[in-house]
């Protein structure tokens, strides 16, 4: 079985971040699913995706699902990109594809020039109390917290880009206020301390309860900062960094209820699996 190494939201190898991409050929099939999570737990990156063709001619083309190296996730925004980049390497051709997942039916469109728009349910935000033991947890006081819904995620809305990047979390602590509260993952976000440095905002995300440490960068994590920046700056088109080790730009795009994210990908490693499904 083929299996790819795609970095997402980024033009350049070894920078971005690493999704796993197995395209199956059997329609309407998926493998045993302890298998697909102990490939996840082999390729120890953020996360796996496997797709499968879809021949009912319905709504989505193809059926995908993501793993970390510990769960089964919802919703994962640059191993999507990384599946509908590998697609559109194998046509050699732009197009659209409609993903069949459990968020529901997500398109990808491919441009000529190999960028990817993922085309994603918005998460809206609402401001609640910061959980016990969060401030020590991240080594920072947020100056306010926000839900994110269906999402799962924790805004954590703090001082400035430096504090962002200074952020030295307790990730054992951090997984247990997780656990505990049912968060998927912790976001810090800030606005971009450059008006002219080629981004509007910041952000880092921790998901170390589903295997994530710190996630490089998170695509789904932005279906909840676009609407949550955009509404602060007073622009539906912008663009985000990352700031993780290895960094990424995304590009955000408001369109009522969905959010559109928009970047590019590199194929690193192809080659083939030999583990039996």
């Amino acid at each position: 079985m083929r299996i790819r190494i795609i970095d997402a939201f980024t033009d350049r190898p070894f920078s971005g971040n690493p999704a796993a991409v197995c395209l199956l050929d059997d329609a309407d099939a998926w493998p045993d699913e302890a298998w697909m999570q102990q490939v996840a737990a082999e390729m120890h990156l953020s996360d796996t995706a496997f797709a499968h063709p879809l021949s009912d001619g319905g709504e989505a083309d193809w059926a995908l699902r993501w793993f970390t190296p510990e769960v089964e996730t919802n919703l994962c925004g640059h191993a999507t990109l990384a599946t509908a980049y590998a697609m559109y390497r194998d046509r050699r051709a732009p197009g659209t594809v409609r993903f069949a997942s459990r968020s529901g039916v997500l398109v990808a469109h491919s441009a000529d020039d190999g960028t990817i728009t993922l085309d994603f349910p918005a998460a809206p935000a609402t401001e609640v109390g910061a959980p016990d033991g969060l401030a020590e947890a991240l080594g920072a006081t947020p100056r306010a917290t926000y839900a994110t819904g269906a999402l799962g995620d924790l805004i954590a809305l703090l001082d400035d880009e430096a504090a962002v990047r200074s952020v030295t979390p307790d990730l054992g602590a951090i997984a247990r206020i997780a656990r505990r509260d049912g968060i998927r993952g912790t976001i810090v976000t800030a606005a971009g301390a450059d008006p002219g440095g080629g981004y509007d905002f910041v952000s880092r995300f921790f998901a170390p309860a589903d295997g994530i440490p710190e996630d490089p960068v998170t695509g789904s994590a932005h279906t909840a900062l676009a609407p949550f920046w955009s509404e602060r700056l007073g622009r539906d088109d912008l663009t985000a960094l990352q700031a993780s080790a290895r960094g990424g730009l995304v590009r955000t795009s408001i369109h009522g209820d969905r959010v559109h994210l928009t970047g590019h990908a590199v194929i690193v490693v192809d080659g083939t699996l030999t583990a039996s499904r």
